[in-house]
């Protein structure tokens, strides 16, 4: 970039690479071009003029020297700060760099509220099923994941109690709850201010919007049968309740970037401070 002042003129202006729509173009007609291939010739057709005119373009806007404008240059107030001095974070003589954030949650949390968080989403999906007309009802439908052609079960199939459905789903509950813990232990921490409404709230409508988009090809006989408002009040049960436990647990330090040899508690010259000579 070539900075230049117009002396003739009360503003000053900078040149600058004139903006240019042809690699839009050239990017338009390349699509077309290989679209064209999978539906009609006169696609690519129309494809290729728009990949030449593109190309042309672009190489007349670079070539043999790249276009310029003239900007005109504004003043901008300088930024100012009430602080007198800059505050920082520190952790250890030996750190340079602060890992954010400082205090983490250890994995024990992440499986604590992972575990009292499926507790109350199986309360929830069980009352579900009672009023429904059976507690098995909603353990049936997660564990048809499992069957080669779900649609084809019978309700009197879906209401009664199967050993090798309940161990499935009791499986999947306790495998996908321990996880999403383990996911809100490590994201809580980012958001300190609001952690219940991350946890309880935005978490749990986020899966089940993706739940939606994709439950008919993992699970149909559930997408067929889903009741989303009690779906979405079960998730919202176990954010609120996992994310609750999870913010309860003692925190600890992050591992810092600390060199090698701090870490291994080696004495490195330059890196840690001398200990002091025992004899003085």
């Amino acid at each position: 970039m070539q900075e230049e002042l117009n002396r003739g003129a009360s503003q000053p202006v900078v040149e600058l690479p004139a903006p240019t729509a042809w690699p839009v173009v050239l990017a338009f007609g390349a699509t077309l071009l290989f679209t064209g291939l999978l539906t009609s010739a006169d696609v690519s057709v129309v494809g290729a003029v728009l990949v030449v005119a593109g190309l042309a373009g672009w190489f007349r806007d670079v070539l043999p020297h790249e276009r310029h404008e003239a900007i005109p240059v504004e003043e901008v107030s300088p930024i100012v700060t009430e602080r007198t001095e800059v505050q920082q974070l520190v952790i250890a003589p030996e750190v340079r760099r602060i890992r954010i954030p400082v205090e983490i949650y250890p994995v024990t949390a992440g499986i604590k509220g992972g575990l009292t968080g499926s507790v109350a989403m199986a309360a929830l999906a069980s009352l579900y099923g009672i009023l429904h007309g059976s507690v098995w009802y909603p353990i049936n439908l997660l564990a048809a994941v499992v069957h080669a052609d779900p649609l084809q079960l019978s309700m009197d199939y879906l209401l009664a109690f199967h050993m090798n459905l309940f161990l499935v789903a009791s499986i999947l509950h306790i495998v996908t709850s321990l996880l999403v813990g383990l996911l809100y232990g490590v994201m809580l921490p980012m958001f300190p201010r609001h952690p219940i409404v991350l946890g309880g709230l935005i978490a749990p409508f986020m899966w089940s919007g993706l739940l939606y988009a994709t439950l008919g090809i993992i699970n149909p006989l559930m997408n067929q049968n889903i009741n989303w408002t009690w779906f979405v009040i079960s998730q919202i049960g176990f954010g609120v309740v996992a994310g609750l436990v999870v913010v309860r647990q003692q925190r600890v330090p992050t591992r810092q970037f600390m060199p090698f040899a701090v870490r291994a508690g080696i004495e490195a010259p330059g890196i840690m401070h001398e200990k002091p000579d025992a004899e003085k």
